[in-house]
């Protein structure tokens, strides 16, 4: 693959991971800003690791999300559930069509500088729980951009049927610290280590065999 990518860089761990497993292939990054309660923390990570690889990253605003959308995501650390990372449990998660919407912003930045393809890290273990994470619709919303641009713009989600685990896996090979990654939901100063994408993170690095550096908040507590 050329240098003909743009990446959706959230600043978590599978983001990340594509973001150095595919560091070749990619032009230009793209973080979005829509009022996450964690959007601080994780667009700090994916400016670090883009100015340590040299690759460009743009922040695009989508403050409308925040003020128009419902989601759990946008109502403050409390509102986020703790527990295991399972549909029922974080449900109240989702931001209703949030890939659609940064994969269309995407698409556009993607045409707008003669690249080819959008990358995302859409991955297995989000298909139960997130509509647009799910197959089907990466390929119908590649389809889509496909044939809405003059280019022929194409989605490259190379993790769409691999577990989080098989993600960490590639990153330990690639000698990524993934205590510089963000995953929590709170958007604390420190990841909190209840939240379900914190256990969520936990299992997937102790699955892998990485031994995981991060600092969490409950941690601090119980010392």
């Amino acid at each position: 693959m050329s240098n003909d990518s743009v990446i959706c860089l959230s600043g978590g761990m599978d983001s990340i991971t594509m973001l150095y497993e595919y560091q070749d292939s990619i032009a230009l990054a793209l973080s979005f800003d829509y009022g996450s309660n964690h959007a601080e923390q994780e667009i700090s990570k994916a400016k670090l690791h883009c100015q340590r690889l040299g690759i460009p990253i743009i922040v695009i605003p989508l403050a409308f999300i925040h003020q128009y959308f419902h989601s759990a995501l946008l109502d403050g650390s409390e509102a986020i559930p703790e527990g295991t990372y399972a549909e029922e449990n974080m449900k109240s998660t989702v931001v209703p069509f949030r890939n659609g919407i940064m994969l269309a912003v995407a698409c556009g930045m993607a045409e707008s500088n003669g690249l080819q393809r959008v990358m995302i890290a859409n991955h297995g273990g989000d298909h139960d729980i997130y509509p647009d994470c799910r197959p089907a619709f990466i390929d119908a919303m590649s389809q889509a951009m496909q044939h809405g641009t003059y280019d022929g713009i194409t989605i490259c989600a190379p993790y769409t049927n691999i577990s989080k685990t098989e993600i960490a896996r590639h990153g330990a090979k690639l000698g990524i610290d993934y205590a510089e990654t963000w995953s929590c939901y709170k958007g604390g100063e420190q990841q909190c280590g209840r939240c379900a994408t914190c256990q969520e993170r936990k299992q997937a690095l102790k699955e892998a065999g990485i031994v995981d550096n991060t600092p969490y908040e409950e941690e601090s507590t119980e010392e």
